[in-house]
């Protein structure tokens, strides 16, 4: 089965990397600055995996820090890894981070696990004791109020270079995998922090009436993440829908055939029956337009809900709308129902760090599995279906006005981590993250999307420990134990957030 391309590429962070050094050991260490260059250049080749990797090189003093500094805001930054490469003085770094403000980490990356304590001169260990500074910079940084993060461990390297007298191979050594593993996780987060100060959140329609932990201050959340919220009118999606193609309809239709099983009527409730070719022509020919809408407003998300008077012809719209929003969500523009922005926010940043980002809820508890059953009436993320979804034609969607096609489905077996965004008492963003695992179990034939999730906690614990965050009814479900990229997201963007 061919994938669903992009329909936008992902706004890759911008990384600032410098290696810190003492301009004194220059002259007295023959060799030693070459040698920490290319310790540098190494880390830069394993960050350009994740981003723009600009790499100062060496700032060995307080004229480079200021120098550096001055780049770095040139460069537009979104982190920057600071790697102590050897002993050097506080006040060489300090005004480069008074200068630019980008975040960031410091790097304690031993080369070698063990020196060649019988064969090490002075010039050799000074190439090994990178956290000598450490706690120096770290004191420095704290008195001026500039926050960092400290990653220790190995360097990682796969050859050793021939000015060393130990065996610096350690890229297979836990040590340099955890620190590696580590600051994957700080480069993909500053690419969630550009991706959201990039992005355009369309809000279609209006919020479910009466959701009210749905209810959302845009201007709050493009202070507080960066997004633009586009306002949109379901006339801007019918204008769309006029223009589109017997040709567009019919490739929509090529895409549902591959990507979808089309069912029969269910076997428990009678308003879940077989699509008829209307019903599907239909959900085509609106999935098309939405994708056309998208395009025209360069949209990277959508929140959408539509509650038109009955048989009105938006409502008609609307009833095709779970195929095409589940189609853009696998395209990477995640769309979120009942006009969810924050949960539309919280799937963006699941699609940004390629997880998935499926739009779920409470669907009930299972106390004999041990489950909870997360879920919704759609859409769905296709790209972490456990199998095709299921395509079901819907008499009624419940709660709601009109009928259409919906999606049944459950998000593949393993390790899966919740992320819900809601608004505090104070009206600041909050993150909620709670890690499990999803298990193949039954599940409800009824045209909905559910998946069988095993938390560590009972569910009454669970749900004690959830609820008690006041977090929104909705959450995005990620394929992975992805808790701690989360956290390195929400500390990059400076929201508060809760494990659970």
């Amino acid at each position: 089965m061919s994938e669903i391309q992009r329909l936008k590429p992902i706004k890759k962070a911008r990384i600032g990397l410098y290696s810190g050094g003492l301009k004194a050991y220059w002259s007295q260490f023959e060799g030693m600055k070459e040698r920490l260059i290319e310790y540098g250049k190494f880390i830069e080749e394993n960050l350009s995996k994740f981003g723009v990797v600009y790499n100062y090189g060496l700032v060995d003093d307080e004229v480079a820090g200021r120098t550096a500094g001055e780049w770095f805001n040139e460069k537009n930054v979104d982190i920057i890894f600071s790697h102590s490469a050897t002993y050097y003085t506080s006040s060489t770094v300090l005004p480069l981070h008074q200068i630019c403000k980008a975040p960031v980490i410091l790097l304690n990356l031993q080369p070698t696990p063990q020196m060649n304590y019988e064969r090490t001169s002075t010039g050799e260990w000074l190439a090994h004791c990178g956290a000598c500074p450490v706690p120096e910079i770290a004191n420095a940084f704290n008195r001026a109020g500039i926050k960092c993060k400290i990653i220790n461990g190995l360097l990682g390297l796969k050859e050793t270079p021939a000015i060393s007298v130990t065996d610096e191979v350690t890229y297979n050594r836990p040590e340099a995998i955890k620190a590696w593993k580590e600051i994957s996780e700080w480069a993909m987060a500053a690419t969630v922090k550009r991706t959201l100060q990039h992005a355009r959140f369309g809000f279609l329609g209006n919020n479910y009436s009466g959701m009210l932990d749905m209810y959302s201050d845009f201007t709050m959340l493009q202070a507080q993440l960066g997004i633009h919220v586009e306002i949109l009118e379901m006339c801007d999606l019918d204008r769309n829908l006029n223009k589109v193609t017997d040709e567009e309809v019919q490739a929509k239709l090529k895409q549902v055939e591959e990507f979808f099983t089309i069912s029969g009527d269910s076997p428990s409730d009678p308003i879940a029956k077989k699509p008829t070719k209307e019903q599907l022509e239909w959900a085509c020919k609106v999935a098309a337009a939405q994708e056309r809408m998208v395009k025209e407003y360069d949209l990277d998300s959508i929140a959408y809900y539509y509650h038109g008077s009955e048989d009105n012809h938006y409502e008609q719209v609307q009833g095709g709308f779970i195929v095409g929003h589940s189609l853009l969500t696998a395209a990477g523009i995640p769309c979120a129902g009942e006009g969810d922005l924050k949960t539309a926010i919280a799937m963006k940043i699941c699609d940004t760090l390629d997880t998935g980002g499926s739009f779920t809820e409470i669907v009930a508890a299972d106390y004999i599995e041990g489950t909870m059953i997360l879920g919704h009436d759609g859409p769905f993320h296709i790209k972490i279906s456990d199998g095709k979804p299921v395509l079901r034609g819907m008499g009624v969607f419940h709660g709601k006005r009109g009928t259409g096609v919906s999606v049944e489905a459950n998000v593949i077996s393993g390790p899966v981590t919740t992320l819900g965004v809601t608004q505090t008492q104070e009206g600041k963003v909050k993150f909620n993250i709670s890690e499990g695992d999803a298990v193949k179990a039954p599940i409800l034939m009824i045209g909905n999307t559910q998946t069988h999730v095993k938390f560590p906690l009972h569910p009454d614990a669970y749900m004690d420990k959830w609820f008690a965050q006041a977090p929104t009814h909705h959450c995005a479900m990620s394929v992975g134990h992805n808790a701690a990229l989360f956290e390195k997201a929400a500390t990059l963007l400076d929201i508060k957030h809760a494990l659970i």
